[in-house]
């Protein structure tokens, strides 16, 4: 009877001659030397040179991958893995292969995911270029922390370690390097237990520029990290614009504002409309991005937003809708009724502004609340079974 491996240790290719077989021979010799059963896995990527050639001399198992990028080579090699944990890091030698022990350890005691920390192992002088040790890393790792209630202090090491099942009931999806962050964030939504342990990192051995792009591998971490926390990239920036914008409408309401040598009148009052109008859509935003993102899994922050969709019932809305708009209704005819008491003609824009800048505001508000609750409405019709 073949025993299945308790570890696969999981290493994406790329024309890596000249490490990947340092790397194979130093997963080996670290699992022998922990008595720990385990097979090496080579998610090739498309090699031109002789790195599949090397991995199959020295007995690891290669697995082809055709969709390109880092992600879709690890998710290659993780979906062909067989063994109860995964640990995966880059074949270029830049991880120390053979200093698993704590990752190992970590596994075996209970965790989900266990992150390597290269801030707190040691960079050696060189190995990461200063964009990314002192600005692209800390400020996502933060951002990651933030936004997501993980204490991952750093997000992008390749070193890691995981229960195979676990990761793959969380449908990562992303092909490219900010497969890394996907990982993270979709654990810490899941609830999963994650440890970080310290780990080193070398100058790789490759002899030639890495396939990481500074600026846009960076941009596609922060879009994922947005893209999947609607609260803050349109609940909480929504809010705090609307409520800056209905507090400057109830100051001018009154009349102009005097500051100093500035004075605020019906401009501002027009540009504190304008904030109450865009607040709302991105706190609208924010449901419609929560209950059309079923697909992507768990969403961070579900219990704030959707608190809020419970409330977005039809008929609510229609109601909360209906009022505003009947407000703005009443208040333009208001607008109407003072230009017919001078048989139409010019008005005083400081005065007539006044009344139908707010009643704009009103209709187009309620209007879009109405709009809103007819949309999520319309989804959970469709998300109910028929009889």
């Amino acid at each position: 009877m073949v025993t299945e491996p308790e570890f696969s240790i999981v290493m994406p290719c790329l024309d890596e001659e000249k490490t990947v077989g340092i790397c194979i021979d130093k997963a080996r010799a670290c699992a022998e030397r922990l008595g720990v059963s385990a097979e090496i896995i080579i998610a090739d990527n498309g090699s031109t040179d002789r790195s599949v050639e090397i991995a199959n001399s020295l007995g690891a198992r290669v697995v082809n991958v055709v969709e390109r990028g880092y992600g879709a080579a690890l998710l290659g090699g993780i979906t062909e893995a067989k063994g109860q944990f995964v640990i995966m890091a880059d074949a270029d030698d830049s991880y120390d292969f053979s200093r698993l022990d704590l990752f190992v350890d970590g596994l075996r005691a209970g965790a989900d995911l266990v992150m390597g920390d290269r801030f707190a192992g040691g960079i050696d002088q060189d190995a990461m270029p200063w964009l990314h040790r002192y600005v692209g890393n800390p400020i996502l790792s933060f951002i990651g922390r933030l936004f997501y209630g993980t204490s991952v202090r750093d997000f992008h090491c390749g070193l890691r370690g995981f229960r195979r099942d676990r990761i793959l009931e969380l449908n990562l999806a992303c092909p490219g390097m900010e497969f890394a962050s996907e990982m993270v964030l979709k654990c810490s939504l899941a609830g999963l237990r994650i440890v970080e342990v310290p780990t080193t990192l070398a100058v790789d051995g490759r002899g030639r520029a890495p396939h990481l792009r500074s600026f846009r591998d960076g941009w596609r971490h922060l879009q994922l990290l947005l893209l999947y926390s609607p609260r803050w990239l349109f609940l909480i920036p929504g809010m705090l614009v609307l409520i800056v914008g209905v507090a400057g409408m109830l100051v001018l309401l009154a009349g102009p504002v005097q500051i100093g040598g500035v004075a605020f009148d019906i401009h501002t009052l027009l540009y504190a409309s304008a904030l109450v109008v865009l607040g709302l859509q991105m706190v609208m935003f924010s449901l419609l991005m929560r209950v059309v993102a079923t697909g992507f899994g768990r969403m961070p922050d579900a219990s704030s937003i959707t608190s809020l969709i419970g409330f977005f019932t039809l008929e609510r809305g229609l109601t909360v809708g209906g009022i505003a708009m009947a407000a703005g209704v009443l208040w333009t005819l208001d607008a109407v009724f003072q230009w017919g008491a001078v048989e139409f003609s010019a008005l005083d824009p400081s005065v007539t502004m006044r009344a139908a800048i707010p009643a704009v505001t009103l209709l187009i508000s309620g209007f879009q609340i109405i709009m809103t609750s007819f949309f999520l409405g319309a989804v959970q019709l469709y998300k109910t079974p028929s009889s």
